[in-house]
């Protein structure tokens, strides 16, 4: 999900009685107020040349030390809010496995959703991802058909997908609701409703009985069934099983790929996909 680029404007540095304030320039700009009250400001007013020189010099002294705390500062709050860029990570866990290092091939099963695509192909994707994930819908309006059309359509890859759900209670619904979906046949319809539908990620109003039940009869299922499955949880254990395997194989955020084993990790470009998915079908010829 991209940033706005922050407002550029020129380093200053203000001295106001009796409030010091120092705008720091980089990727973004936040003031730093320092209080100065209650002084006496005339005890501190230099009589001589030397003494306005030594006044300077531990002023400049201490705003460099204000300056340089502060751009590491900024320089590590925008590394780390780059790691969000592309997928969204679940809270840390000390038990869940490392995420699969770069190549590293991991044995991931495909799970019990109906799979895309020639069951013959010689490369398979595996796709663990959460429907309130908004990179994970980003994924799927920009990159996913394109791939459907070009690998899974003509046989070369087939596609499976599996919950992750771990963005709060929400998240769980949704996908207790794609398997009482799946249980009625409309698995891959109801996966494209939620993506296609899919509020902010703090808006979680669409994801209760009623309002998934209503767009399930819009789809061809049966309400009644439908309703009864999601209030009674009957599919959870499923969704709950696709968790724990992601967990396994070293998931860490979705959405989370595994081409023939080799990791991917977030709304990453069609040419990313392309360039493993090349590559493993021309090892398979």
């Amino acid at each position: 999900m991209a940033k706005k680029a922050a407002t550029k404007r020129s380093s200053a540095l203000e001295l106001k009685k009796p409030t010091l304030t120092v705008k720091v320039k980089a990727k973004a700009n936040f003031p730093l107020k320092v209080r100065l009250e209650k002084i006496d400001w005339k005890k501190f007013m230099p009589r001589s040349s030397n003494q306005v020189l030594v006044a300077l010099l531990v002023i400049a002294s201490f705003l460099i030390g204000v300056l340089f705390t502060k751009v590491q500062y900024l320089e590590k709050g925008q590394t780390a809010g780059g790691t969000q860029q592309a997928a969204a990570a679940p809270t840390a866990n000390p038990q869940q496995p490392a995420a699969p290092a770069a190549g590293a091939k991991v044995n991931v099963a495909v799970g019990h959703f109906p799979i895309k695509g020639n069951p013959k192909a010689k490369v398979t994707i595996v796709e663990f991802a959460d429907f309130r994930c908004p990179f994970c819908e980003q994924y799927f309006t920009n990159t996913e058909s394109q791939i459907i059309k070009d690998y899974v359509d003509t046989g070369k890859v087939k596609y499976a997908f599996r919950n992750f759900a771990f963005l709060g209670p929400a998240s769980v619904v949704a996908a207790d609701a794609a398997e009482c979906a799946n249980d009625q046949g409309k698995f891959w319809d109801f996966h494209d409703y939620l993506y296609k539908n899919q509020p902010s990620e703090s808006d979680t109003s669409m994801y209760t009985t009623d309002t998934l039940t209503q767009a399930a009869v819009s789809l061809g299922m049966d309400g009644t069934a439908f309703s009864d499955c999601l209030n009674n949880k009957t599919d959870d254990a499923k969704a709950a099983k696709d968790m724990s395997d992601g967990q396994a194989a070293g998931v860490s955020g979705t959405p989370s790929f595994f081409i023939n084993g080799i990791s991917l990790v977030g709304a990453e470009p069609y040419s990313s996909f392309k360039t493993i998915i090349d590559q493993e079908l021309a090892k398979a010829k």
